[in-house]
């Protein structure tokens, strides 16, 4: 009885000290610097940490760094600086107990085209040293959920963009990892497969899988992640979860479109001068600026741009969105495709 009643205050303090110990996230990124050849900065001290079980929207425009942060996390080339962990391993020092953890959709997909669907899977299976019977229950499970089944005989050349998009992912899950990185997965698909891919990655991760999503769609961060950082230019400029970043930005967006494109920078000289206005820029023949209440301060921004001689074709008010807080992050607009190098 004496070992009993002595043992039990024992497992209630360990109990408390682990559970007063800081959760690890399942990826942490320190200072990453990259530099490709011809001296052009890829990464320029790039951090984040994701918490294990949650998807992170890593979002920009094509070039803005992107990729080359899933490279390095995902082991497929070293930073010039810094460090990085996947699931408590370093990335540089234990790359293969890595790559037993983690699953990878890239950009490209990666599943043989003349090969059918089943295939394919079991092929990605024997890659990480599966086999058997279990092998093939967890292709023919993936290939359920994903709704492939009535196509998993068929050669993949004949299927879908959509569907080997699925095809993409089902394979980088075929050894059960605890980390998914997934590379711009909805590039290029149509609105029914995108949200189609959408759902299931959100059904992922509900079961437990930590994922980083990278993308340059801003309505794909906002709905899927539960934290989002916006890199441009290798450098993260804005961190934190959709709703608090859009909330930094109080009050209404507005976005007015001129009839002359050549009078833009007139507008924003205008619209400078209109008291509530903040932050006003140009693009093109869209004039952006912030207000505090935008029914009100919409008749004034009218009548200043007309006062100027300046036409306009429409104004449109909203909440903030992952555009406004880009914009006020960057100085500019958010263009998906970069005109930069693609890196």
């Amino acid at each position: 009885m004496t070992a009993s009643l002595s043992s039990a205050p024992v497992r209630s303090q360990a109990s408390s000290i682990e559970s007063s110990r800081p959760v690890r996230p399942a990826i942490l990124a320190e200072d990453l610097v990259k530099t490709y050849r011809g001296g052009v900065r890829a990464l320029d001290g790039v951090s984040l940490a994701v918490g294990s079980g949650t998807i992170f929207g890593l979002l920009g425009p094509n070039g803005a760094g992107k990729s080359t942060t899933v490279r390095i996390l995902a082991t497929l080339s070293r930073a010039d600086s810094g460090r990085a962990e996947v699931v408590g391993i370093d990335v540089a020092r234990q790359p293969d107990r890595v790559r037993r953890l983690i699953g990878l959709v890239g950009q490209q997909g990666a599943v043989d085209s003349d090969a059918t669907g089943r295939e394919n899977l079991i092929l990605q299976g024997h890659l990480y040293g599966l086999g058997g019977a279990e092998l093939g229950r967890r292709a023919d499970d993936l290939l359920e959920r994903f709704g492939l089944t009535e196509a998993a005989g068929r050669i993949v050349k004949t299927w879908s963009g959509g569907m080997r998009r699925k095809l993409d992912v089902a394979s980088g899950l075929v050894h059960q990892p605890s980390v998914l990185f997934l590379d711009e997965p909805t590039s290029g698909l149509d609105p029914e497969a995108r949200a189609e891919l959408w759902a299931e990655i959100e059904r992922l991760a509900a079961g437990g899988l930590t994922i980083l999503l990278t993308t340059h769609y801003l309505e794909e961060a906002d709905r899927l992640a539960a934290q989002v950082a916006i890199i441009d230019r290798g450098r993260i400029v804005a961190q934190g979860t959709p709703g608090d970043l859009k909330a930094e930005l109080h009050g209404d967006a507005i976005v007015v479109e001129l009839r002359d494109p050549d009078r833009a920078g007139d507008g924003v000289r205008v619209l400078s001068s209109v008291a509530g206005v903040q932050d006003p820029s140009s693009e093109g023949r869209t004039l952006r600026a912030r207000v505090g209440d935008g029914a009100r301060v919409v008749p004034a921004v009218i009548g200043a741009l007309d006062g100027a001689g300046l036409v306009v074709a429409s104004v449109t008010v909203a909440r903030p969105s992952l555009d406004d807080v880009y914009l006020r992050h960057t100085g500019r607009a958010y263009r998906p495709v970069s005109q930069e190098a693609t890196r």
